[in-house]
């Protein structure tokens, strides 16, 4: 009996196993195939959805963007409209407040013209009301009254008229008392005391008695003389009678001033030499001889003698022309000097007084 023969997958036929390999591999393409191009539709599909909605999207934003950019152009305009409106306002702020500026400036300027001319009225109102009150104290102390040419008149002996009349103040340390031993105690003395002096205080009223007494169409300068001399109205040769504040003041100020130091005659008398224009009454008020003149003394003891010799060498400097009214207030231990000034006034033809303890 025949053999059977044994069936093997190894019996297959090489051309069968490659007609099944070729097939699979076919079959495989055609799967594959389809479904790549099924997915590149589908992508397609997709991406051209994506792309249509970003078109959209890209078209909105670019309305969306012209639009912001108008707003924003629109925006810029109104910021540079507010900017140059804020500017114009600030330009008419500063302009007014300018205006304002100077019309407060002009309101003050106005406000001050009033007040000085209301100062101005009420310093003639009192100018009035003293000129009235002099005159009723110059006829009241007039005791003897000579009419003369021009304005002359005389009170007490003295010739109060001129155009420019000067008083001269002794303010040498003899000024504080009447005798020596006295002087020198009070040298000593502190200042408050010195300045309450009897004799000064009597000086003092005597030049305020001599102010009010001087016409007021003239004017008038006050000065102190003891080792150096000093002008009361500072930078000022002459002050018109009729400022009677300024006097006033000027004598307030004199009466704080110490009398201290010689006395030196020539000083003065060369001051009045060196005045533009020259006085044309001169009121001395003094009480002894001059204790030194343009040298130093060579001794601290200055004779009666060499006192003399100094108010002589004062003399011969003295403008001629001048009358020179000597109110005497003597000093014990200086018996020539009430002599020597009675002929000084003498010569120059002015008058020589020395008045009681209760003058003026």
């Amino acid at each position: 009996m025949a053999e059977r023969r044994r069936f093997t997958v190894f019996s297959l036929s090489f051309l069968d196993v490659m007609s099944c390999g070729f097939g699979a591999v076919i079959l495989i393409f055609l799967i594959i195939n389809h479904e790549t191009e099924a997915d590149v539709q589908w992508v397609k599909k997709d991406l051209l959805s994506e792309a249509r909605r970003l078109d959209y999207e890209i078209n909105v934003g670019k309305r969306d963007l012209a639009a912001v950019q108008q707003d924003l152009e629109d925006t810029l305009k109104r910021v540079d409209d507010e900017r140059r409106r804020r500017l114009a306002m600030l330009e008419d702020a500063e302009r007014k407040e300018a205006e304002l500026d100077a019309l407060k400036a002009l309101t003050e300027a106005r406000v001050d013209d009033i007040e000085k001319l209301q100062s101005d009225i009420d310093t003639r109102e009192d100018d009035v009301r003293r000129l009235q009150e002099l005159e009723r104290q110059q006829e009241a102390r007039a005791i003897i009254e000579v009419e003369g040419e021009g304005d002359r008149q005389y009170l007490t002996g003295l010739y109060m008229g001129g155009k420019h009349v000067l008083i001269a103040l002794d303010a040498s340390a003899s000024m504080l008392a009447e005798s020596i031993i006295n002087v020198l105690r009070r040298r000593h003395m502190s200042e408050e005391r010195k300045l309450a002096s009897p004799k000064w205080q009597r000086a003092l009223a005597t030049v305020s008695w001599l102010t009010a007494q001087i016409p007021v169409e003239s004017h008038v300068q006050i000065v102190t003389f003891n080792t150096e001399l000093k002008t009361v109205f500072l930078n000022e040769d002459w002050v018109a009678a009729i400022e009677a504040d300024r006097i006033d003041t000027a004598i307030e100020g004199l009466s704080e001033k110490t009398p201290e130091n010689g006395t030196n005659l020539l000083i003065l008398f060369n001051h009045i030499a060196a005045m533009d224009p020259q006085p044309d009454n001169v009121f001395l008020i003094i009480d002894s001889l001059p204790t030194q003149s343009s040298r130093e003394p060579r001794k601290a003891v200055v004779t009666g003698q060499k006192r003399f010799e100094y108010f002589r060498d004062a003399v011969e400097e003295l403008p001629q022309g001048i009358p020179i009214n000597v109110i005497m207030f003597p000093m014990e231990g200086d018996p020539q000097a009430s002599a020597a000034y009675w002929n000084l006034a003498r010569i120059t033809e002015g008058t020589y007084m020395s008045p009681s303890r209760d003058w003026p």
